[in-house]
């Protein structure tokens, strides 16, 4: 299997800066970047089969696939104010990440695959025109979020946010990591396994054992302090940038999903971009991008002329 190449690069924040890690696909100097941002405690590597899939399938001048590590998650450095888990500031991580890129190689066509958080993300960075992209999005993939998120998914995941645990073989911790993501669909556990051992690191370096989540548990924090009230008012400012965007849309939504309501999923083909809408049955939140019939929507989306 073709594997990715790891880099970094510095982002500023109030205090001193933090080293984003990102995983790079394809073709260095194509110009065609696909961005791709993964959920809330997940890392770059959950697109691994997407990436592939893309690269496979890409056109005679290629294609680059970028998959950043979250701030606080995978290779990532944790930061040292945990207040600083916030969209504002994910957004401007990925402004950085997109000027390097630029540099690095002449960025003309720019998609962005965002799933959970990383469509969140790509909301605040797609609705507001006047920020310095190398060029505008092009097309955009929503997996399983929108603009309202349904407040009784907000509490289900903050019961488990936070909680790094301890495992003593990465078996285990794929396990214990399925008891809190069965919702993601069917998947054999080969996949699964897949998914999960980037998800994990060892405590004990030396030893290699044993095991805890790939992520800083302190995310939880400025996750848990957000209210029902706050939430609804945030969904005002959402909405706004859902309004601006111009690019392309997909929306990808698990049928049996509780974060993503089937109301807000038909309001955002309605509005703003007027999103084209598709639904997977038997997934809730959200669609691992790994089933061949989600990575053939996103590649069908992405790849058409």
């Amino acid at each position: 299997m073709i594997e990715p190449v790891l880099n970094e690069l510095t982002c500023p924040d109030a205090s001193g800066g933090h080293r984003m890690a990102y995983w790079q696909w394809g073709q260095p100097d194509s110009a065609h970047l696909v961005l791709c941002v993964h959920g809330l405690s997940r890392q770059g590597r959950d697109f691994d089969v997407l990436a592939q899939a893309l690269c496979a399938a890409a056109g005679p001048g290629g294609i680059r696939v970028v998959c950043p590590d979250v701030v606080g998650r995978g290779e990532s450095d944790w930061l040292k104010d945990p207040m600083g888990y916030q969209l504002p500031a994910y957004a401007a991580d990925m402004l950085a990440l997109l000027a390097r890129l630029q540099a690095e190689a002449p960025i003309t066509t720019l998609d962005w695959v965002g799933t959970s958080m990383g469509g969140l993300i790509g909301m605040v960075v797609c609705g507001q025109p006047d920020l310095p992209l190398p060029v505008p999005v092009r097309r955009l993939v929503l997996n399983d979020v929108g603009p309202a998120i349904e407040w009784p998914a907000l509490v289900r995941i903050g019961q488990y946010l936070g909680q790094a645990g301890q495992f003593g073989s990465v078996q285990q911790a794929a396990d214990a990591m399925w008891a809190i993501s069965s919702s993601f669909g069917p998947h054999t556990p080969e996949q699964w396994l897949a998914l999960s051992r980037p998800m994990l690191k060892p405590v004990d370096a030396a030893s290699g054992s044993p095991w805890r989540l790939h992520y800083d548990p302190a995310i939880a924090e400025s996750f848990k302090m957000a209210t029902e009230a706050s939430t609804q008012q945030g969904q005002v400012m959402l909405w706004q940038l859902y309004d601006n965007i111009k690019a392309q849309t997909l929306l990808l939504r698990g049928l049996n999903s509780d974060l993503l309501s089937a109301e807000t999923a038909l309001a955002m083909t309605q509005r703003g971009p007027h999103a084209q809408l598709l639904a997977f049955a038997g997934v809730g939140h959200a669609p691992t991008l790994v089933a061949d019939e989600q990575v053939a929507a996103v590649l069908d989306f992405l790849l058409a002329i």
